[in-house]
């Protein structure tokens, strides 16, 4: 995935048809490993075609894929061992409470901010 979203960052960043070097680039800049044979592949993979068209071509594949249904149920542990949740949880709803109030000052002095 790594190969492909650097080679995504060129392409946005007006690289119509980056290198190998240039993907090596992009990915050293964030510190991460660049495989020559994946960044190999990828470039063969896409030579000569039109990224707008891949793009579509891939989200008529996802549109296939069925995604509904078969959620798995998480049971938060109860009792005395891992006691660590618990607090973890409450404390991430308490800073999802104080970004809604700030959110709806805001709004409320006509502040929104698009």
């Amino acid at each position: 995935m790594k190969v492909v979203a650097a080679f995504l960052l060129a392409v946005l960043g007006g690289n119509t048809a980056p290198s190998a070097e240039d993907l090596k680039g992009i990915l050293s800049s964030v510190g991460a490993d660049a495989d020559e044979e994946r960044i190999e592949l990828l470039l063969s993979q896409v030579a000569g075609k039109d990224i707008t068209e891949l793009i579509a071509a891939g989200r008529e594949k996802l549109a296939s894929v069925p995604s509904g249904g078969g959620g798995v149920a998480v049971s938060a542990p109860t009792g005395g061992a891992g006691g660590g949740s618990a607090p973890a949880a409450a404390e991430a709803k308490k800073e999802e409470k104080v970004e809604e109030k700030e959110e709806s000052d805001d709004v409320r002095h006509g502040l929104r901010s698009f």
